[in-house]
Order: C-alpha cells, then structure tokens, then sequence
C-alpha cells in the first residue's frame, strides 16, 4: 500500500511538473513534492515502528513464559 502511495505521489508531481511552464509554478509544485515525500516517508516510518513494536512485545512475553 505504501509503495503504492509513493508511486501515485511521484506520478502526480511528474505530471503537474511536464504541465507547468511558469518558473513559479514550478517552484510551487516542486515544494509540495517535496512536502508530500516528507509525509509518505513519516507516515512509512510510523508504519514499521508500530510493526517493530508489536514484534517487540510478542517476543518479550514469549520470553517471560520460558
């Protein structure tokens, strides 16, 4: 789901950047990719730290039963 959030992200900043001619138009579109990159990649690295710790804590409580 991810990577499929990235690739719509890149393809949409792609397109919008063919599109513009203006130079600040441009610049405009280049700074929300650079935003949007910013939030994908916080949101993926929220996403494996919450996968990190439920894993943490399984493993814990297994060796608390040994």
């Amino acid at each position: 789901m991810e990577k499929f959030i990235l690739g719509v992200a890149l393809g949409m900043a792609g397109g919008a950047l063919l599109v513009a001619n203006n130079c600040k138009l441009r610049n405009l579109v280049k700074k929300n990719q650079e935003d949007l990159m910013q939030k994908a990649e916080q949101y993926i690295d929220k996403k494996l730290e919450d996968m990190q710790g439920s894993s943490g804590t399984d493993q814990s409580e297994e060796a608390e039963e040994l």
